[in-house]
């Protein structure tokens, strides 16, 4: 398994970086300390191998009575499912997928441009250390090209993000409509990259802005095995 992502979050709305939650260091994740919603988290995993990650999709009001997510009991295997789109969680073959605050690989062209620069990536990574894989997916997710795809020049903002952020960030959209979003006081604050082997070996690595300061970052980095 190889994932990079991004989380996109008001820089002052205050946070944990990625720790073991307690003594047992049996789960590891950053930690939401938004006053009312302690102690939620964006992507973490288990040393069982358990592993979860949510995005919000993006549209102007926020339900309060959304039901939380839930779990699966299958063993190995991988599902996607949200409040929207399917009405029951998909399974996930192998390949290669990607999430913005829509849908499951909705054409999003900074979803399409990113999924392009990770493929790319993951085609050299057999001629790439661990460390140098890590480093790879980490620029690949401070991408802030805002103005093409591939090799043809676009005009943006995304005409799919307009039609479905008009009343939300339309004074936003040409800085949201890149990979990295870089906003004054929104934006990119975290990198993680989460590394599994065909062993069980974990890698996980967290780039996340301290004191809201786009210049002001810390890395840190955990590696464990899967217990089985």
């Amino acid at each position: 398994l190889i994932l990079a992502a991004n989380r996109d979050e008001f820089y002052h709305r205050p946070s944990k970086s990625a720790e073991f939650w307690d003594s047992s260091s049996e789960i590891l994740s950053g930690l939401d300390m938004e006053e009312g919603k302690e102690g939620g988290t964006w992507l973490g995993i288990s040393k069982k191998g358990k592993m979860a990650a949510l995005t919000n999709y993006m549209q102007p009001k926020i339900d309060k009575d959304a039901k939380g997510r839930g779990s699966t009991t299958k063993g190995d295997v991988m599902y996607y499912y949200g409040n929207k789109g399917d009405p029951e969680p998909v399974f996930l073959s192998p390949g290669v997928y990607g999430l913005s605050n829509s849908l499951l690989d909705t054409p999003w062209k900074k979803l399409q441009y990113g999924k392009q620069l990770f493929t790319d990536v993951i085609k050299r990574s057999p001629d790439l250390a661990k460390e140098a894989l890590v480093h790879e997916l980490i620029k690949v997710m401070n991408n802030q090209d805002p103005i093409f795809f591939a090799s043809s020049a676009v005009k943006l903002p995304d005409p799919a993000i307009e039609d479905q952020g008009k009343d939300y960030i339309l004074p936003i959209l040409n800085k949201y409509a890149a990979v990295c979003v870089r906003c004054p006081d929104y934006g990119t604050r975290t990198n993680t990259v989460i590394l599994i082997d065909a062993d069980g070996h974990v890698t996980f690595t967290e780039r996340t802005m301290l004191d809201a300061d786009v210049e002001k970052w810390k890395t840190s980095s955990y590696q464990f095995k899967l217990q089985t």
